[in-house]
C-alpha cells in the first residue's frame, strides 16, 4: 500500500505527523511519503519534498514563488500519477492541494483533504471547486460537515487537533514566572496579528488602551508576544507614542506563554482566538482592515456568518466582544477589558462556555482522521 500526504504550513506538519502515527498502526508495512515537515519526518514519512516550499503567505509573498509552486505541483502530479498512491491526503495549504487533488482525482486517484477553508464563512463558491476535488473531507469544527452535506460532498467532524493538545491546566502565576512577570497585580496580553497590516490598523488603538486601562487600574501590567522580529520596531514606536510610560513587556515568540501569564487577552480576530479558548483565557477580539476590504466584508454581504471569532461561531451562547472596524475605539476596548478583569458574571460566562468549546473539540483528531481514511481505502 501507497499513502501520499502533502502538508503546507507548521500546523500541517503537526497534524500530519500526527496521522502518520496513526496510519503507521493500522497499516504498518505501508510505504507513507509526500511533501513533508520535520515531525512528519520523525514520525516515518518518506520526504519527496519540504513543507517549507508551500510555507508561503501574503501576496507580495506569494508572486515571486509562483513559479516554484508551480513546478512543484507539476513534479508531485507527475509522481503520483506514475506511482498511483491508493490514496492521497492534503493537509491544509487549500490554494496549492486542492488544485492538486482536482487533477488527480479526474485521472481516478482518491483524495482526501484534512482542514476545511472557510467557505461557510466567504467566497461559498469555491465549495463546487471542492466537490470536484476530493473524495472525502476531513473537518476540524461540528458544524461544517453539515455545510458540506447541503453541497454533496462527503465530509467527516475530526475535531481539531490544537484542543488535544492545549488545556487551561498552567496557572497565570507559572506562566507570570517563566516570562519574568510580577506574580501579582493583573496582566493583560495584548495581541495585535502577525502580520504589518494588522498592526497598523490594530497597534494604535490597541496602545491607547492600555494607557486608559492603566489609568483606571493601578498596578496593571502588559504583555505582548512579537509574532516576527521585523515588527519589533513597529510595536515600539507605536506605544512610545500612545502608552508611553506603561509597564509593557515585549516577548520573542511565546504567545501561549503569554496568553497563559494574563487575567485577559486583546487580540486580532484569527486562529489566536482559539488558542485563547483552548488555554481558558477570557478575550476580547477585534479588527480593522483597510475600508474597502471591511465593507465588502461587512457592507456587501461577502461575510456569510453573524460572527468573525472562532470562540463566538463554536459556542452556543456566544460570549466574546468583537469590535470591528469604527467600534474598535480605545474607550471600548478598555471598557470591554475592564469588564472580564473583574470576576463576575461575564468572566464566568466566557470561562464556562470555552470549555464546553474545548470539551467538544477534543476528540484524537488524528485518529479519526486515519478512520476516516481508513474507511475510504476500504471502500
Amino acid at each position: 500500500m501507497r499513502i501520499a500526504l502533502v502538508a503546507g504550513e507548521l500546523s500541517g506538519d503537526i497534524l500530519g505527523a500526527a496521522i502518520v502515527r496513526s496510519l503507521k498502526q493500522r497499516y504498518p508495512q505501508a510505504q507513507i511519503y509526500g511533501v513533508t515537515g520535520p515531525r512528519m519526518v520523525a514520525a516515518g514519512c518518506e520526504t519527496i519534498a519540504s513543507i517549507d516550499v508551500l510555507s508561503v503567505m501574503g501576496i507580495a509573498e506569494v508572486i515571486p514563488a509562483l513559479p516554484r509552486l508551480f513546478r512543484l505541483r507539476a513534479d508531485l502530479l507527475r509522481r503520483f500519477l506514475q506511482d498511483r498512491p491508493d490514496v492521497v491526503i492534503g493537509i491544509d495549504a487549500p490554494d496549492f492541494n486542492l488544485g492538486l487533488e482536482r487533477r488527480l482525482r479526474e485521472r481516478g486517484l482518491r483524495t482526501v483533504h484534512v482542514v476545511s477553508p472557510s467557505v461557510w464563512a466567504w467566497r461559498q463558491g469555491r465549495v463546487k471547486g471542492i466537490a470536484r476535488s476530493v473524495d472525502r473531507m476531513l473537518c476540524l469544527f461540528p458544524f461544517e460537515p453539515q455545510f458540506y452535506a447541503g453541497h454533496g460532498v462527503p465530509a467527516d467532524y475530526i475535531g481539531h487537533p490544537l484542543a488535544d493538545e492545549l488545556d487551561d491546566s498552567v496557572a497565570p502565576a507559572e506562566a507570570r514566572a517563566g516570562l519574568g512577570l510580577p506574580p501579582d497585580g493583573p496582566v493583560v496580553a495584548i495581541l495585535p496579528g502577525s502580520r504589518g497590516a494588522e498592526l497598523k490598523y490594530l497597534g494604535e488603538p490597541f496602545a491607547a488602551a492600555a494607557a486608559l486601562l492603566a489609568r483606571q487600574h493601578p498596578g496593571i501590567r502588559f504583555v505582548t508576544p512579537v509574532a516576527k522580529p521585523k515588527l519589533r520596531q513597529g510595536l515600539e514606536q507605536v506605544i512610545r507614542s500612545h502608552a508611553p510610560d506603561v509597564p509593557w513587556t515585549l516577548v520573542e515568540g511565546r504567545s501561549r506563554e503569554c496568553m497563559r501569564a494574563a487575567d485577559v487577552v486583546l487580540l486580532a480576530s484569527g486562529t489566536a482566538t482559539l488558542e485563547c479558548l483552548l488555554l481558558g483565557r477570557p478575550m476580547v477580539v477585534a479588527y480593522r482592515a483597510a475600508p474597502f476590504t471591511a465593507w465588502l466584508m461587512l457592507k456587501a454581504g461577502l461575510l456569510k456568518t453573524r460572527y468573525v471569532s472562532l470562540p463566538n461561531l463554536l459556542s452556543a451562547e456566544p460570549s466574546v466582544p468583537e469590535l470591528l472596524q469604527e467600534a474598535a475605539t480605545p474607550e471600548r476596548l478598555a471598557a470591554e477589558v475592564s469588564r472580564l478583569l473583574a470576576d463576575g458574571e461575564p468572566r464566568r460566562h466566557q470561562l464556562g462556555q470555552f470549555h464546553a468549546v474545548r470539551t467538544e473539540l477534543r476528540r484524537d483528531a488524528a485518529g479519526r482522521a486515519a478512520e476516516a481514511i481508513a474507511g475510504l481505502l476500504s471502500a
